[in-house]
């Protein structure tokens, strides 16, 4: 049996696990040797080529060879492991961080939390019980840890904005038919989850929640209109309306030839920001108590703050690093990550956060099915659990015309 995990500060080592030996595994593998105090003891997927393929990698960049494993409860059983990192598709990750947490392990999981709602309150439970035990449960959300990010909201935190009023959040990005052929799992609604919502978009949902506070109800619709035989959704629109009265439009699209940026508004009686491809586009907010004894007024009024903002961050040089090669934003989370396992307290991104999220997404989901309106409450506490959704319209209008399949 594996060893039991660290306590905060010793051993040196944190031993990993990475499940899932994808394209997403090989991206928490590159995040996790920035740090040192990492070491990748096993490597787990149901595929040996790709387990072996990558634990041959780490043995040529001078790292020890880790175990590989074709299953998950083999890899604990077998291998020193004090964090499980989940990089399986999405309909497999609660269940393998259920696994993990009652073998006693910290967890990340990759982003989305999962596909199916109705598996929440099991996963919160679970966390609650393992942060009572020192554990760590973390969800990768890794734009909340971009510099933008960080100015923007600690900028509403303190209320520089005045009163977010409202934001549009859109995803125009592009996936070509091959992208959807590539895995038999890939545009399905059981591994899957959904299309350009759920797979592309659930990062900038997060954001969007993140800045403008909890959610109540939500109205959709979506379609499929660049791609064919795919289950899910490759464009969605929607209208959020939050608990402060803020309101929002989402989009997110995988058919935006050749690929556009994903771009973040956020708006308030004293101050924006645009967050585009990660970067702080425009940041402004007034110090007057009442906006209107700016002089400057109209399109970018008072001028762009954004580089005078960014340079709070002067640390932060890995924007300019190519990020297929070096995954920055899972590299910054990992710092909390680490961080939060040695000094034994909760990680940044919680597992209820990524619930509220993924409650959301589902939300979407079953408002374009249906036709109407959805509140987020509801979806949580499972009114439309049996729902089978769908892409299109509700029965009988435009788009209803899609194979209905099982979230």
């Amino acid at each position: 049996m594996s060893e039991t995990p660290n306590a905060p500060g010793a051993p040196a080592k944190i031993r990993a696990a990475i499940v899932g030996c994808g394209v997403i595994g090989r991206t928490h593998s590159a995040a996790v040797r920035e740090f040192p105090e990492v070491v990748v003891t096993a490597l787990v997927d149901v595929i040996p080529e790709a387990s072996e393929a990558l634990a041959a990698k780490f043995e040529a960049q001078g790292d020890p060879k880790p175990a590989v494993f074709p299953t998950l409860a083999e890899a604990l059983a077998a291998a020193p492991v004090d964090l499980v990192i989940i990089a399986t598709p999405s309909g497999l990750h609660i269940q393998q961080a259920l696994e993990a947490l009652d073998a006693g392990k910290h967890v990340v999981i990759e982003k989305p939390l999962d596909v199916d709602l109705s598996k929440a309150d099991g996963i919160l439970a679970a966390a609650k019980a393992a942060e009572a035990k020192g554990l760590v449960a973390t969800v990768i959300s890794q734009h909340r840890f971009d510099p933008a990010s960080r100015v923007v909201d600690e900028a509403r935190r303190a209320g520089r904005f005045g009163t977010l009023t409202s934001a549009v959040a859109s995803v125009s990005w592009w996936r070509s038919q091959g992208y959807y052929d590539s895995g038999a799992w890939r545009g399905t609604w059981a591994m899957d989850g959904g299309g350009a919502i759920m797979n592309q978009g659930v990062h900038t949902v997060d954001l969007l929640l993140w800045f403008l506070g909890r959610p109540l109800e939500i109205s959709a619709k979506t379609a499929l209109l660049a791609h064919e035989g795919v289950e899910v959704e490759d464009t969605a629109v929607a209208t959020v309306t939050f608990e402060s009265g803020a309101l929002a439009v989402l989009h997110a699209t995988t058919a935006a030839y050749p690929g556009l940026t994903v771009r973040l508004q956020v708006m308030g009686s004293k101050g924006s920001a645009v967050i585009d491809n990660d970067d702080l586009a425009y940041f402004h907010a007034s110090d007057a108590a009442d906006p209107s004894e700016s002089s400057a007024m109209g399109i970018l009024g008072g001028g762009n703050q954004a580089a005078v903002e960014l340079a709070k961050y002067p640390d932060d040089t890995v924007e300019a690093l190519d990020p297929t090669v070096y995954p920055a934003g899972h590299v910054r989370q990992y710092r909390d990550i680490i961080a939060a396992i040695r000094e034994g307290r909760p990680a940044g991104v919680t597992v209820r956060d990524a619930v509220t999220a993924l409650a959301t997404v589902r939300a979407l989901y079953v408002s374009a099915t249906l036709g109407q309106p959805v509140l987020i409450d509801d979806v949580i506490a499972g009114k439309y659990n049996n729902i089978e959704v769908h892409t299109g319209g509700a029965a009988g209008h435009p788009g209803a015309n899609r194979e209905e399949v099982s979230a």
